[in-house]
């Protein structure tokens, strides 16, 4: 079967790669797996190492094994510029969910007055979606990139 084939997912009709398809992207230090989970859905996971510009001033920032869990909210755009490669813009917002220190048993969200991971994400996309929806009332439009 060839990208333009007509496809069918949950009763949806679709063109392009296959339900179930995966791409392996390399970026300089980073590397971004996908797989098709519906016709316009992928999951992903990027790994990489992050890295300052410059050096951190002495004593400052998390001590040493402190742990993050952010939420992404993004949005990607690409242009194809040959066989094998796209020109990658992402923009977005991130949310701390929760973090851990080295010393401490338990991420954030486990200890007593800590809010679950799970209901700091519900809120976060609670708060997104009104915001969305404020933006849309007043017809503000997405930010609009040409890559």
């Amino acid at each position: 079967m060839t990208y333009d084939d007509l496809k069918e997912f949950d009763g949806e009709t679709y063109a392009g790669m296959r339900v179930g398809g995966r791409h392996t992207w390399r970026y300089t230090d980073a590397v971004w797996r996908e797989r098709k989970v519906s016709p316009d859905a992928w999951e992903f996971v990027l790994t990489s190492i992050k890295r300052r510009d410059r050096s951190a001033p002495p004593g400052s920032g998390a001590p040493l094994g402190t742990q993050y869990h952010w939420y992404l909210l993004a949005h990607q755009w690409v242009r194809k510029i040959d066989a094998d490669s796209y020109h990658t813009f992402l923009s977005g917002v991130k949310y701390k969910v929760a973090h851990k220190r080295p010393q401490w048993r338990s991420w954030s969200s486990g200890y007593p007055d800590g809010t679950s991971e799970t209901e700091r994400v519900i809120a976060i996309l609670e708060e997104s979606l009104a915001d969305l929806r404020t933006k849309a009332g007043r017809a503000e439009p997405l930010l609009a990139v040409d890559v």
